[in-house]
């Protein structure tokens, strides 16, 4: 089971709205030098906080935690000494780990990505029905507050009250989406007022929503929320948009270590020589001793 350690650093990370990925041994053969229920937090830089297994072992849990923060689907990760690697079954992988010194693992690999963060500004009847069905649809829904660089949407549903201000705020800080709940007529007076460039003053959406002939509250806010999932895909920072995750972490680096053929995530820590990189210390020390033995490694 996960420490009260590691639970109460998982706790932290979601409160700081840090992506990571809980990694649990589910099954370890002997000789090795984990048990079932071990378990580890990684976050997106690939640090490894608990203990899941040695240097190789790690290894390889970094490398494929790392590809379940870009895909946000969780992963069952088999390390076996030996043997070819296995795509296996949906939602579960082989991988063979020649550095391995003990018996096989199993591995459950979970991401934590915070919701999407919506702001909503306003104490109107949209602007309240809009934060009532963003909680229903999955986002972190936040009232009031100014705008951030990390949130995926904003929308002002104020009636004029510091309405140019909250709208140039997210603009500056490239929320992929800014909308305005106003009439054709006021919207535009709201956007020539705007102390932003041209281009900026475009992204606004106002009306804010889809026009769906909406007139309830309730209705335009389901327009304002469809809205902003279907924008998610205009713009790539828009990718934190809608009911999907907040941003992740971009596609981990990585090499193939010339001694054992591993692939490895290359971070600050990743031991490396003559611009290659491996999975520990004993391949590279192995590397630079004779380092024209695997000249043409790939």
């Amino acid at each position: 089971m996960i420490s009260r350690a590691l639970a109460d650093r998982s706790d932290a990370l979601a409160a700081e709205r840090v992506p990571f990925v809980v990694a649990t041994v589910v099954r370890a053969q002997h000789p090795t030098s984990v048990h079932a229920g071990d378990a580890a937090l990684v976050l997106g830089d690939g640090t490894i906080e608990g203990f899941v297994g040695g240097m190789c072992a790690q290894e390889s849990v970094r490398l494929h935690a790392l590809r379940v923060l870009e895909t946000g689907e969780a992963l069952l990760l088999r390390i076996v000494p030996e043997g070819g690697e296995d795509p296996g079954d949906e939602g579960a992988i082989t991988v063979a780990n020649p550095c391995l010194s003990g018996g096989a693992l199993e591995l459950f690999l979970e991401p934590r990505v915070p919701p999407a963060q919506l702001v909503v500004l306003g104490d109107t009847p949209v602007a309240l029905a809009l934060a009532d069905l963003g909680h229903r649809v999955g986002f972190a829904v936040a009232t009031g507050r100014e705008p951030a660089p990390h949130d995926a949407a904003v929308v002002v549903a104020s009636h004029g009250h510091d309405e140019e201000q909250f709208l140039q705020e997210a603009l500056r800080h490239d929320v992929p989406y800014v909308g305005l709940v106003a009439s054709h007529r006021r919207g535009d007076a709201v956007l020539a007022s705007l102390d932003v460039d041209e281009a900026l003053r475009e992204r606004v959406h106002t009306p804010a929503g889809l026009d769906i002939g909406a007139r309830s509250a309730e209705e335009i806010a389901v327009s304002i929320l469809a809205e902003i999932i279907a924008s998610r895909g205009e713009r790539p920072a828009a990718a934190a948009a809608g009911s999907a995750p907040a941003s992740r972490p971009a596609p981990a680096r990585t090499a193939v270590d010339p001694v054992c053929h591993m692939e490895v995530v290359v971070t600050d820590a990743t031991p490396t020589v003559d611009g290659r990189f491996f999975c520990c210390t004993g391949c590279r020390d192995a590397y630079a001793a004779d380092p024209e033995r695997y000249a043409t490694a790939s």
